[in-house]
């Protein structure tokens, strides 16, 4: 069994039972419902105050205790012009010159992985839910998937979005139960403070036996110094996974996590992130200089991004 899939039994075997109460003095886990204990503080640079981390001791969740939630505020036109709580964001330049974007790496290793994983046709049914300026979706009708349907909630995100990407609305969404072949939350799990909530919404929207395909960063190679991890930014990541806490969310949703690994796909999404650390906007000639295929498997190996599962819809014949 891998190491990931052998934490998450241990998790759903340690979880409380339907009902049982949660310890005094705590807040309870959004994940597990068991009772959460104080993990630290962390900073938020662009509002300028201290936010406080709970860690559940069960499923290994962490959480912003007193979240930011004003998000008209937080996911503004700043934001996604990259003068918000991350300025290393570009989604309103990507809008712009989605060629030479470096999202473009992402986009295409999403494909890859998602393509390893289902059979994946012009008739394919997908929703990228949390789209942003709907870059994604964008990508992949232009790559003969006329399926592709993005979901924002953000009205500042909706500026951005060409009008031939057309997202969903809420109300639309609600009439897509079981439509999806794929849906996919790019970055998107650990922007929400419910996140069980989330994933139920985005398993109703799968056809049985459809994929749920999420990245989010993996908080397990960080348990000891979170306060450090540059990935934590508490504005806005407020709901921080390791493995086994992400398939437990999973299979409480009603999904069935599995854990696929590094494969097809993950240099893409991972060079994406790398290039994104180092302040880059654009690729360049000299992109194609660097061993990505190898660079990207010795950084995934530290920071652990394909260690997350993937959830399958349970409602399969035979699941």
């Amino acid at each position: 069994m891998p190491e990931a899939e052998a934490d998450w039994a241990t998790a759903v075997v340690s979880r409380p039972v339907e009902g049982e109460t949660v310890g005094e003095g705590g807040q309870p886990c959004p994940v597990c419902g068991a009772d959460t204990e104080w993990a630290g503080a962390c900073h938020g640079r662009f509002v300028g105050r201290a936010f406080q981390l709970r860690r559940c001791p069960d499923c290994r969740f962490v959480f912003v205790a007193d979240p930011w939630l004003d998000y008209e505020r937080i996911y503004d036109a700043a934001y996604y012009a990259g003068r918000g709580v991350d300025t290393r964001m570009n989604i309103a330049g990507e809008s712009r010159d989605p060629a030479r974007s470096i999202r473009r790496c992402e986009w295409l290793g999403v494909e890859q992985c998602v393509g390893s994983l289902v059979n994946l046709t012009p008739e394919s049914t997908w929703l990228d839910y949390g789209c942003g300026a709907g870059g994604l979706v964008a990508f992949l009708r232009a790559r003969g998937y006329s399926g592709a349907r993005g979901f924002e909630p953000s009205s500042a995100a909706h500026e951005l979005i060409a009008p031939s990407v057309d997202p969903l609305t809420v109300d639309q969404l609600a009439e897509l139960c079981g439509h999806f072949d794929v849906v996919s939350a790019i970055d998107v799990i650990e922007h929400v403070p419910d996140p069980v909530t989330e994933l139920t919404r985005m398993c109703s929207l799968l056809r049985p036996g459809g994929l749920l395909f999420i990245t989010t960063g993996n908080a397990r190679p960080h348990r000891d110094h979170l306060a450090r991890w540059r990935y934590l930014k508490p504005e806005v990541h407020i709901s921080l996974f390791e493995p086994a806490t992400l398939a437990l969310a999973l299979e409480r949703a009603g999904l069935r996590p599995e854990f696929p690994g590094y494969g097809p796909g993950w240099t893409g999404i991972i060079r994406y992130r790398i290039l994104k650390e180092l302040g880059r906007r654009r690729t360049s000639p000299v992109d194609r200089l660097v061993p990505w295929s190898l660079l990207c498997r010795l950084v995934d190996r530290r920071v652990g991004l394909s260690a997350q599962p993937v959830g399958w819809n349970a409602a399969a014949p035979g699941a």
